[in-house]
């Protein structure tokens, strides 16, 4: 007759190691506009969202673009493809290009 084998005990968990600090974030847009809610990219534009500030930047071809948002609340962002390829963001009230903001002096 076989008889089966105790079973081993498990080993212990290793400690887990501690996090690494983020490395901090390339600031890119003016510095008076603060830290932004969200930022985000896509191919060679980006862009940071400064909702208290009502701003959005936008960097696209090393150039920094700065638009007024008004009472809209930029929740999503979406660039299309190919030729005249554009930003497009979602709020509240939408899907709007970034052509529909007011451009302001950089």
């Amino acid at each position: 007759m076989n008889t089966m084998e105790p079973m081993k005990p498990m080993e212990p968990m290793k400690p887990m190691e501690p996090m690494k600090p983020m490395a901090p974030q390339e600031r890119w847009w003016p510095e008076d506009l603060g830290e932004p809610s969200s930022t985000g990219a896509a191919n060679e534009a980006r862009y940071a969202y400064f909702p208290q500030k009502h701003r959005l930047a936008v960097q696209d071809g090393g150039r920094v673009r700065l638009f007024d948002t008004g009472s809209r609340h930029i929740s999503g962002f979406a660039q299309s493809q190919g030729h005249g390829r554009s930003l497009r963001f979602t709020s509240e009230a939408g899907d709007f290009e970034l052509g529909e903001l007011k451009e302001l002096d950089a």
